[in-house]
């Protein structure tokens, strides 16, 4: 498959640069830099469960992940987890404080990184959307027999059932 300079038009070829293949325009010098996906999500625990959503589309069509999203690029991480939250459960969420970034090779639209933040509710009742089957708390006992998504979900929710999250530092 072609690609094409973003600068100039110009069909783009390989390269090795700085030690990897790369594309570049043979007209005007531009170098592709493949870039990492950002998204953002959210942990919320209540009564020493969390909160989870079943996908209804692809990829992980019918597993559970953390409410999450791509970051927008006129937002911030912890604006787009919050955005997130409430656009995958009806659910006003409020960002309290940073979990840890994960790196993830395992999505098919991409790698990247899920910046997993910590969150309340703050008021809403929760509703399924055309992307979400279902939504619920699970315990750390219920979260062992879920089908997990990817894209890292699976280690941060199992990092949480194992109690080795930094959701609950000690």
């Amino acid at each position: 498959m072609s690609h094409y300079c973003l600068l100039c038009g110009a069909e783009l070829s390989q390269r090795s640069i700085e030690s990897r293949d790369r594309e570049v325009c043979q007209k005007c010098g531009w170098i592709k830099y493949d870039q990492l996906k950002v998204t953002a999500g959210v942990l919320v625990e209540r009564d020493h469960k969390i909160l989870l959503v079943k996908r209804a589309i692809e990829p992980w069509r019918g597993y559970w992940y953390l409410p999450a999203g791509f970051v927008e690029d006129d937002e911030s991480p912890r604006d787009a987890a919050e955005r997130e939250g409430f656009e995958e459960t009806n659910l006003k969420i409020s960002v309290t404080r940073l979990i840890d970034v994960y790196y993830y090779t395992d999505d098919p639209r991409g790698n990247g990184l899920l910046i997993l933040y910590s969150g309340i509710i703050t008021c809403g009742t929760k509703k399924i959307t055309p992307e979400i089957q279902a939504i619920n708390f699970f315990s750390r006992q219920e979260i062992q027999s879920l089908k997990l998504a990817g894209g890292s979900h699976n280690l941060a929710i199992l990092q949480w059932a194992s109690g080795k999250s930094r959701a609950n530092p000690k």
